[in-house]
């Protein structure tokens, strides 16, 4: 089976429509004709995932985000680059395959990074309607739902932005860029990116204002890879259901970011 092979399976598996014009979902690195040894699905293919992915034993690599730091992955400006070199002669000296899941993923439906993360987080039977993304819990405090949150994804940081003894118990989830709007029944927005100022979308500054007047308003910004990395693992597992011929596993990136201890 080569990484052509596994992709081609993947479209006849997909359920919607191949864009063969989509500039993501490509081939990012070494040659589509390799013959898979194992398959690894994480959420952003960095030197040190592409490291333990080829210590798993492993040699295709599905990465939701780019390889090469930026969405397009162009590399011809990168040539003299040394850590471009060292990456790209790893993919090559140890017969790794890059390719990128992105478009197609969040095309299906329902979509599994909003199914994995609800299902990391332990939401999965708390939607209140089908692929609204609206869960209801039992009402607690800002500050006590935001440790859970943090425990149950196991992560170094969250910015959360509201009183932490604002009472709430209705939360809206996004992923990636995707994080929902503040509204009048809606509790607590969370997601994975979000400007604080300055952009189209200034929910931080409007929750910093509720608070002042008591209204139990939250924000909880998790980290793009935070709140996708959990929709691959649900990848893993989809692609099980109809790849059997080599062993496929879940590699997390990592949390890039951490806290300086005081």
């Amino acid at each position: 089976m080569t990484a052509n092979d596994v992709v081609e399976r993947i479209k006849k598996n997909l359920g919607v429509p191949w864009n063969a014009q989509s500039y993501r979902d490509t081939f990012k690195a070494g040659s589509p004709d390799t013959e898979v040894k194992g398959i690894a699905t994480t959420f952003m293919a960095t030197l040190d995932l592409l490291q333990r992915a080829q210590a798993a034993g492993t040699n295709f690599v599905v990465t939701h985000e780019p390889t090469f730091w930026s969405d397009t992955d162009a590399v011809k400006d990168l040539g003299d680059d040394p850590i471009y070199r060292f990456k790209v002669d790893f993919c090559s000296k140890n017969n790794l395959v890059v390719w990128r899941f992105h478009d197609h993923l969040h095309a299906r439906r329902p979509d599994m990074m909003w199914i994995g993360l609800a299902r990391a987080l332990g939401w999965e039977h708390r939607e209140t309607s089908a692929n609204q993304h609206r869960y209801a819990l039992p009402t607690t405090t800002l500050g006590a739902l935001a440790a859970d949150v943090k425990r149950h994804l196991n992560v170094r940081t969250l910015r959360v932005a509201g009183d932490p003894n604002a009472m709430v118990s209705t939360i809206a989830l996004g992923v990636g860029y995707n994080i929902p709007r503040v509204s009048p029944d809606v509790d607590v927005v969370m997601g994975g990116e979000s400007p604080e100022a300055g952009g189209a979308l200034d929910d931080t500054e409007y929750v910093m204002d509720a608070a002042v007047l008591g209204k139990n308003k939250g924000q909880i910004i998790l980290g793009h890879q935070v709140s996708e990395e959990p929709g691959m693992e649900d990848c893993a597992n989809w692609l099980r259901t109809f790849i059997t011929e080599v062993p496929i596993q879940w590699i997390r990136a990592g949390e890039p970011f951490w806290s300086p201890k005081r």
